[in-house]
């Protein structure tokens, strides 16, 4: 877990973006040969449950064709991806034979990647190539060498090929930040030698075996205890999207075994929106939420689903088919998923149910083939927690599958065309109740210059529901005024 905070503080400091540097949305782990996640950081819930999926289809892409010097780029949802913003560079690390001893993987946020808006999270793509660079496996560095080239192709020119779409509108960004990944992650590599040069192969090995046994066992014995509370009922939940997309979920034990199987049979049929979730996405959710209810001081990896099995309807919201646009399948679907699977527990009410994602910029290909150089800028704003049995919820946080922050004032409007009219709380917002949900916020934002703005949200018309007769939380607002001087001013009411 060190070395996974290490290879995070080293992103951070190298990074350029606002995205990365100042607003933390990034995530590292460590995974052994396999895949399989040993360790990771505190960082995003939704990229460390998914990234196992995207180091297993490297393995499968690649096997042992990997060399000492090279490094892997991937965003793809059919590789583990979630959304496409979301770039995971992967590097092996060799043992003195040169064989692959774990992998180490670092995912950030890149705020803008191209497609048809600017900040690549356009709240009408329905298609996936709508939504920026996709790349399966690449390889980002080869034998020590940075394939400046290539990448430069896959983000600038390869999008920009499709109708009403751009290539990236701020490659040097995407370059930096892509080159701080590769320093975190041999920072990573750095650290795993030195693990191996102080307590040997053997016993690291042996380790990241038990821990995640003990993982699976503390786990386990969690899951029997609530169906032992429940004298072996099932448990069930369905919350629905604002489109009217359901989700359904059906918790129960799998006779003769100790298997649990979480069966999101009943669920929607895939969307033509962008709010289907890749099945990696469901699996960050499940694994999230089982760490939240184990009362015990474990290592969130790869054991902890070691029990479970998942059922996910094929071409449903949770597996669509490839192709099908997700940008929003990361940012809200995954938190709706979240809300459901612990009301079906019984734990909390709803969040804020969406990562309420914010976006605007400048620049790129225009309509006669011309490119402007712009920006992208993206950010998920606060929204209210949901409350228990046992406590209230909290205001104004980042909630469930995200876990950054938001740009201070200061860094927002020296680095963005923006003045801060207000970032407050919400009062009175959140559900009333024995225990209240959290309040959401207000943020109130004016433009000095004209941009392209594009906001992707729940929670507008279905409220976050209340549990045990709690009141629902009150429903999200947007706003767009424009002032009689012309100047763009967005007024965003988050969720309670």
């Amino acid at each position: 877990m060190d070395i996974a905070e290490q290879m995070g503080i080293s992103l951070q400091k190298t990074s350029v973006s606002v995205n990365v540097k100042e607003r933390l949305d990034f995530s590292c782990a460590l995974f052994d040969p396999s895949g399989n996640l040993v360790a990771n950081a505190p960082h995003l819930p939704v990229h460390l449950g998914s990234m196992s999926t995207c180091i297993r289809t490297q393995v499968e892409i690649w096997g042992d064709k990997l060399k000492p010097g090279d490094v892997l780029v991937t965003n793809h949802p059919s590789a583990g991806g979630t959304h496409l913003p979301d770039i995971t560079v992967v590097t092996p690390a060799f043992d003195s034979d040169d064989k692959i001893i774990f992998f180490v993987a670092s995912r950030a946020h890149h705020a803008d990647i191209g497609g048809l808006l600017p900040g690549s999270m356009p709240p009408n793509s329905k298609e996936l190539w709508q939504e920026g660079a996709a790349i399966k496996s690449e390889l980002l560095v080869k034998n020590g060498e940075f394939q400046e080239e290539s990448i430069t192709k896959l983000l600038l020119k390869d999008p920009a090929q499709y109708p009403g779409c751009s290539g990236t509108r701020r490659l040097s960004d995407n370059l930096s930040d892509m080159k701080a990944q590769i320093a975190a992650n041999q920072k990573g590599i750095a650290l795993i030698g030195q693990l191996v040069q102080d307590f040997g192969l053997p016993t690291i090995i042996a380790y990241m075996h038990a821990i995640q046994d003990n993982a699976a066992a503390t786990v386990s014995k969690m899951l029997q205890r609530v169906f032992k509370e429940q004298q072996g009922r099932a448990l069930h939940s369905v919350d629905f999207m604002d489109d009217g997309s359901k989700i359904e979920l059906t918790i129960k034990q799998q006779p003769d075994t100790d298997k649990v199987i979480f069966d999101f049979t009943g669920t929607s049929p895939q969307a033509y929106n962008n709010f289907n979730a890749p099945r990696a996405i469901t699996y960050s959710a499940i694994i999230y939420c089982l760490r939240c209810l184990v009362d015990e001081d474990i290592p969130l990896n790869q054991g902890c689903l070691r029990s479970i099995e998942a059922v996910i309807p094929p071409h449903s919201l949770l597996d669509p088919e490839d192709g099908c646009a997700v940008v929003g399948g990361n940012v809200c679907t995954s938190q709706r998923i979240t809300d459901t699977i612990l009301k079906a527990f019984g734990v909390m009410a709803d969040s804020q149910g969406c990562c309420n994602n914010f976006t605007f910029g400048t620049g790129g290909n225009s309509a006669n083939g011309g490119y402007v150089q712009g920006f992208g800028y993206y950010e998920t704003i606060a929204g209210g927690h949901g409350a228990s049995a046992n406590w209230d919820g909290v205001s104004g946080v980042h909630t469930n599958m995200t876990n950054t922050r938001i740009t201070d004032a200061e860094v927002f409007e020296r680095r963005y065309p923006i003045i801060l009219r207000q970032f407050a709380i919400r009062q009175g917002s959140g559900g009333d109740g024995v225990h209240r949900g959290g309040d959401g916020v207000v943020r109130d934002v004016e433009f000095r210059l004209p941009v392209t703005v594009s906001m992707l949200s729940e929670r507008r018309v279905i409220a976050p529901h209340g549990m045990n007769g709690g009141d629902d939380g009150e429903r999200g607002l947007s706003i767009w005024v424009v002032g009689l001087l012309l100047m763009l001013r967005l007024v965003i009411v988050l969720l309670f």
